[in-house]
């Protein structure tokens, strides 16, 4: 069974850091891009930041977190992370992993906005950022 967990949210004051971690289990994320998006109270989700799937070379990040958001990637640990700097209060929001399967992601990260590509998601972590 296809299975992403995500982790590492908390609580952290502005300007603070936190990196969240996507593992993935019963398949192997070698072959797969991974989408990052988050959902804020009151508001629709949306897309924070993709990598490309083999070696995660490539990324993309929504406006409101580049610069300040880091994706990489560890297939040897069939891992997935999210480094989130400068954090804001608007960043507070359940944050999600998706997985994206399909030689188009192989080397272009996924898109960020089209959420019917991605096959698998987790079910969230919570981050929060108030002083």
């Amino acid at each position: 069974q296809m299975q992403l967990v995500e982790s590492g949210g908390g609580s952290v004051q502005p300007g603070g850091s936190l990196r969240l971690s996507c593992i993935a289990s019963g398949f192997s994320l070698d072959h797969y891009a991974i989408g990052w998006f988050r959902r804020a109270p009151g508001k629709d989700r949306e897309g924070v930041s993709s990598i490309s799937a083999i070696t995660g070379g490539n990324t993309d990040y929504a406006n409101s977190v580049k610069g300040r958001f880091t994706a990489s990637r560890d297939n040897a640990k069939n891992t997935v992370y999210l480094q989130m700097n400068s954090l804001k209060p608007e960043d507070t929001a359940v944050y999600f992993c998706a997985a994206a399967y399909g030689s188009s992601w192989y080397w272009e990260p996924p898109s960020i906005v089209d959420e019917s590509i991605y096959d698998c998601w987790g079910q969230g972590t919570q981050v929060t950022v108030s002083s």
